[in-house]
């Protein structure tokens, strides 16, 4: 048997930093997928847990563990499982999340069973944050399949425990923005989808849990990532001006929660100028009375998604 014929057909990676507490649950639904020609790589970043007990405890010749000597984030931490990996597709999992064990089987049927214009195929999850349940990406996502650039260009509704890709499409891409301080995963689903299609499997195959120290709560950091991510594809947004428009409007509403006024301004005046329109004249308008009464005004819009006038 050559080394071709060794290698699995799906490297799974796993980032983990402090996470032993809930490292076992995720590595579990892996190894217990009904299609198992796969690899699991552990990444640990820097943990000072006993993460390398919990993974010492499992006996299981696919997991293959790698260790950085110093945390350097998650983004990098995938990207040293994307680099190690041997197999034609990628996955990754969160260390406090949970696959349904058919999961890779059906994606796999997918993207063996369409052209390499097709970089990945995602799924639907459930988010579970205490008891609600949530199911996305909900019916409000118009475009979820084929060329959805402009769509992702709106917002992100694709988790990257979801997704399984061709390694080389991720490579060919730039893999993970280790600078990006959150929205990773968005970030680099833009990038695909400029070039190239995704496929969609309309079941919830995810489990995603919310916890307590989840950097999703990190305001600074979400702050930080949507000014990178439009410094970025300025020149894709561009391309649309409306999609534009509504994404300057939202990042100056992150600046006005951040009592940053005068950047506030900024973005909104150029939200005007890219798309003039009745919703961004009266949004620039309202920021020059103050962050409260936008904020008012902002909630009612809103709520006003029937309104001739928007």
């Amino acid at each position: 048997m050559d080394d071709a014929e060794k290698k699995p057909k799906v490297s799974v990676v796993i980032p983990t930093y402090n996470r032993a507490h809930t490292l076992d649950r995720a590595i579990k639904s892996i190894l217990g997928q009904t299609f198992n020609d796969l690899e699991l790589i552990i990444v640990d970043d820097g943990s000072t847990d006993n993460t390398i007990e919990v993974v010492s405890s499992v006996n299981d010749p696919r997991i293959r563990y790698i260790r950085h000597d110093s945390n350097q984030g998650a983004n990098a931490a995938r990207n040293t499982g994307i680099k190690t990996a041997c197999a034609e597709f990628v996955a990754f999992q969160d260390s406090d999340d949970e696959w349904l064990p058919e999961k890779l089987e059906k994606q796999v049927g997918v993207l063996e069973a369409t052209s390499h214009e097709v970089a990945a195929v995602y799924t639907g999850f459930l988010r579970l944050k205490g008891d609600e349940v949530t199911y996305i990406p909900g019916d409000h996502i118009s475009k979820k399949e084929g060329y959805i650039h402009q769509q992702l260009l709106k917002g992100n509704f694709i988790t990257t425990q979801t997704v399984l890709a061709r390694r080389q499409c991720i490579v060919d891409c730039g893999m993970f923005d280790e600078e990006m301080p959150r929205l990773q995963d968005w970030d680099l689903w833009i990038r695909i989808a400029r070039n190239y299609r995704f496929s969609y499997i309309n079941e919830p195959l995810v489990r995603a849990y919310h916890t307590q120290d989840s950097i999703s709560k990190n305001m600074a950091a979400y702050d930080a990532a949507m000014g990178r991510i439009i410094a970025k594809y300025r020149d894709d947004y561009l391309r649309y001006p409306n999609t534009a428009c509504r994404i300057l409007r939202f990042y100056a509403l992150i600046k006005i929660n951040g009592d940053e006024i005068a950047l506030a301004r900024k973005y909104l005046w150029e939200s005007f100028f890219v798309k003039p329109n009745i919703k961004s004249l009266v949004s620039l308008g309202a920021s020059l009375f103050g962050s409260k009464m936008y904020l008012k005004l902002w909630k009612t819009w809103l709520n006003w998604r029937n309104s001739r006038f928007f």
